[in-house]
Formats: C-alpha cells, structure tokens, sequence
C-alpha cells in the first residue's frame, strides 16, 4: 500500500466543500454499485474520479492476485500524472462500496488546471507525488529481464526511468527463477532483454517498441495545422512547450528519444536559477514535461523528426514512422550529442562500460570500483562529483592543461578538493580492452608520453557535441561544425533567398518562421538556463510570425 512517505496530505489530500463545489462543474456525477470497476489496468488514463459517498479501491494486479494500493473517501480524488497524456491505467479502480462520484474527462481536467490556481496546484502536485510513490513501490506493468553485462537492458532501464514509468527489474545473473519465466514465454537468452507489457512479450526491443507498447503517445492529426511544431523536448524544446502552450497555441513537441535531452541525464545541476540545492535532470525535465502537458501540448515520445519539408509554407514535419505534421513555425531544438571517442572498438562497449550520461542507474553499476571520466565542461564535471560518492575512485581526463576554460568554478573547486577524484590534465584515453564488456583502460600523457593501463570498467564519455542537424537536408544553413546559423549570425549569401523585407529575428534562421534554440544553434551557451531562455524567447517571436 502506498505510504506517501511524511507528506500524505499532499499526496491523498481532501478536498474541502467548496473546492468540491467547483470541481464538480467539470465533471459528471454518478452513482455507483460496490464492487463496479470505474478503470481497468490497461485502460486508457483519460478520466478520474473525484469520491463524494463511498469508497473508491486502488488494486494492483500481481501474479492474478489483488493488492490495495490506496484507497478513497469522500472529498478524494484518483488519479495520477499519467491522466495529462492519457498514458494507459497502471491499476484497476473500483467501488468499495455503493455510492457516488464525479467523473472528470482529461479534457475537462486540463481546462480546470488552466483556470483554477488553486485546484491546479493540489491536483497537479498530489498527481506528480503519486507517480514518484508507485516508482519508489514498482506499482508498473512492465516486467524487465536483462543483465548488467547486456547495454539493451540499461537503455531500457533509461528509457522507462527517464520517462517516469515504473517497472520490475529481473536480473539474469543474480535470479535463478527468471530462467523458467523464460522459459515459460519460450524466450531465448539471445532475446534478452525481454519487456514484458501489456500481455505482450517483446525481445529486444526498441524504445519505440516500448512506447507503443505502454500507449504512451496519443496519435498525431496530420490533417491539423500546429500553431508551431517544436522538435526536441531538452530543456530549450520544453521551455518553447510550455511558453507556446500557455499563450494559447497550437503546440506538438515531437521527441526522438526521452524529456530533458543531454541534461535529462545529468545527475544534479546546482547553478540553475531558484534550485540552491541543486535538481537533478530527469527531475526538472519531469517538471517541465508536466506543466507543457498542463497547459495542452501534445508530446510525442521516441518519436523523431526525419526531414524538413521546407520547400513551400506551411512546413511540414516528417516524422520516422511516416506521418506527415503541417505547421505555421517550426522551433528545432534538437541539441547535440557526445562526440564519440576514435577508438576502433568503442561501439562494442557502448552501454557495457562506455556511458554517455551519469545517473543513479550508472553510479550504481559501478559502486566500489575506479571508473573515468573524460572531458572538462560542467556535466563531465557534476558526473566525477556524483559518481565519486558511490566509486572507488574517479579519473578525469581533459587534454588542455586544466579546466579554468571550461568548467564552473564551483565544479573545479570540488574536483580539486575531493580525495576521490584524480584531474588528468593532457590526457586521453588510448586504448580500451574486454571482451563483451568493458575490462581495461590505457591512457596516455600527451605532454610526457607516459602510457598507464588499469582494471577499468566503467569509462564516461563527455567530450565535445555534434549538432543533431543531419535530418534537416540543406534547408537552413549551418556553420562549418554543422550548428544552426541564426538572426546576426546569417551572412548575405546566407539569405540569398529570404522573402521577406525584414531581416531574421534574433534566433530564426535562414528560412522565416524557423527557429534554432539551445544546443543546435550556433554560438549557444552550454547551459541549462541559457537553453531555457532560448526557448522562451522563441516564441515570442513566433507570435510575430503568426501574425504576418
């Protein structure tokens, strides 16, 4: 049964009679009979319930069998975050007893939490509490098999967990009884990992497969004009989300992979602006991700964005599975990727001792060993912090001769101070050795020549960015590192071809109503705040475009 932990008033709250009152104008009031199921798990997440006689169950199904979650009385509402994207019902709702209720659509959900300030915050706040308990408690209807020695299972485990989704994790090598569950769905261990969801049994599939699986994206309208399609949901795509969202447009965000981009993985940031303990990425991407879905975005999960039609206006978006979105602007926010290391055989260990991102899932796998670390920009930084309250000892190799040019003054003084943590200035990795996973790292001093190899397992790999602007195909223009050229960075030959008598906006780029914001575009600041304000900025000027 949950426990909501010391906050229960925030997390089950009862709502008084008049909060009930105006609560009640949004929904419909019906009776019901004990022992009436109101949601099936699996069922859509499309409406909730507020209990006004009665009592209302939360059950969770195991093995065939029923467990109380939680349960209702009058003046408490059901319901979790997964209602705001309609996401699929993780457990069965029913009629303790014989009574009332007030079924609230999600549409009606979402007009109350633009208007209501009041019943926005304890809804949105007890339904974002929730999610965090059943995640804590593995309240899911997904059932993970992998190994740690297997990269599919941690980035399964990534996806779901940056995603919000709860899970049950079944290790391979550690659980003698996940051999016969095998065996019973006639899986092979050439399958592994294997997701079981949704009564189906899927090997080794893709992010995709598992968003589909878990019905987390409702479908796109093509025949529908967007207002702006934003491509991208770091923290610059979610911004423009929200800001687009709130001022009353038309707002799709399409995502090729999870919420919060490159800081999505970044265990704590602590220079971004009202968080003076710091927040971790995944964190405020959910944050970010709720208040766009609050304010009526539609976002689109593992989904990306495979080419530009930008040949005629309005736009259009296509996406990898073939849908076709018309929009009147289009806001890229696509960032950029870890450059991958020249080293012939890194593919190989990628996900099985070569990371690209340092959460508690990494920190884990590598609790009481050495690891590395290479590159010298803040999230190489927050990760040789993080990982060294859990390693053995951390590494970090940079190739200048410090990190004065890089790295946040706060970082480098807790580099320096920290007994756990070894600076390598002029260094880089020369060699990696295993078999299916990572085994030994070689590096080399480049300034003295000096080589050293160690029983290494666990090598993190932040070093540079490579713009995620292949997709685009010529239609804007770029700079020689392939970032997106905006407002005073476009050159006349640049704009050869713009149609219009004004000059671009301060970040749209050589195409008018296109717009480059965070990471992608050229001449950015690498930090949270920065993408955050880009993305805001944005739409200010998409509303201009609107109205030409």
């Amino acid at each position: 049964m949950l426990t909501a932990g010391s906050r229960p008033e925030h997390v089950f709250p009862t709502l008084t009679p008049d909060q009930l009152a105006r609560l009640t104008v949004h929904g419909r009031v019906r009776r019901v009979s004990q022992g009436e199921v109101l949601l099936e798990a699996g069922d859509p997440g499309t409406r909730f319930f507020v209990v006004t006689a009665g009592q209302v169950d939360i059950i969770r199904l195991s093995d065939g069998r029923e467990e109380l979650v939680v349960a209702f009385h009058p003046g408490q509402f059901t319901g979790e975050v997964g209602v705001l994207s309609g996401r699929r019902t993780l457990v069965r709702v029913r009629a303790a007893a014989a009574g009332e209720v007030v079924e609230v659509d999600r549409a009606d959900l979402l007009t109350f939490v633009q208007t209501d300030s009041e019943l926005s915050d304890i809804i949105m706040r007890a339904f974002i509490l929730r999610r965090v308990e059943m995640i804590a408690q593995g309240v899911g209807d997904v059932i993970l098999i992998g190994s740690t020695h297997c990269s599919g299972t941690l980035r399964i485990k990534e996806f779901l967990t940056r995603n919000g989704h709860p899970y049950t994790y079944m290790d391979l090598d550690n659980e003698a009884s996940v051999q016969a569950l095998l065996d019973h769905f006639g899986v092979k261990l050439a399958d592994v990992p294997v997701a079981i969801c949704a009564g189906r049994v899927l090997r080794n599939p893709t992010n995709r497969e598992i968003a589909d699986c878990l019905g987390f994206n409702e479908a796109i309208d093509q025949a529908k004009l967007r207002d702006v399609v934003i491509i991208g949901a770091g923290p610059a795509g979610l911004a423009a989300a929200v800001y687009a969202a709130s001022e009353g447009l038309d707002t799709l965000v399409v995502e090729s992979d999870s919420p919060g981009g490159q800081a999505g993985s970044s265990s704590k940031i602590e220079n971004y602006l009202g968080f003076p303990t710091g927040i971790s990425g995944q964190e405020l991407a959910g944050r970010a991700y709720a208040q766009a879905q609050k304010f009526g975005a539609q976002l689109v999960i593992a989904r990306g964005a495979t080419r530009l039609a930008c040949e005629r206006r309005p736009y259009t978006v296509e996406t990898d599975k073939g849908q076709r979105v018309p929009a009147r602007a289009v806001i890229i926010a696509t960032g950029a990727n870890y450059r991958r290391l020249a080293l012939d055989n890194i593919s190989r260990f990628e996900g099985a001792g070569v990371y690209y991102g340092a959460t508690f899932l990494e920190s884990q796998l590598c609790k009481g060993e050495e690891v590395v670390v290479v590159g010298g920009g803040n999230s190489a930084g927050q990760a040789a912090v993080f990982l060294a309250q859990t390693a053995k000892h951390v590494h970090v190799f940079v190739r200048s001769s410090g990190l004065d040019q890089t790295m946040s003054r706060y970082l480098i003084r807790r580099i320096e101070q920290h007994p756990a943590i070894t600076l390598h200035a002029r260094t880089e990795i020369a060699k990696l050795e295993g078999d299916a996973h990572l085994e030994r790292v070689e590096w080399r001093n480049n300034e003295t020549g000096t080589v050293d190899s160690r029983p290494i397992r666990h090598a993190f790999m932040m070093t540079g960015a490579v713009p995620c602007t292949e997709w685009l195909g010529g239609c804007l223009a770029v700079d020689a590192k392939g970032f997106i050229k905006t407002g005073p960075d476009l050159t006349k030959e640049d704009l050869a071809h713009w149609p219009l008598s004004r000059p671009p906006y301060l970040l749209e780029a050589s195409l008018p109503g296109v717009f480059a914001v965070g990471d992608v575009r050229g001449g950015n600041v690498k930090r949270v705040a920065s993408a955050v304000g880009e993305g805001s900025i944005a739409v200010s000027f998409v509303h201009q475009v609107l109205h030409e």
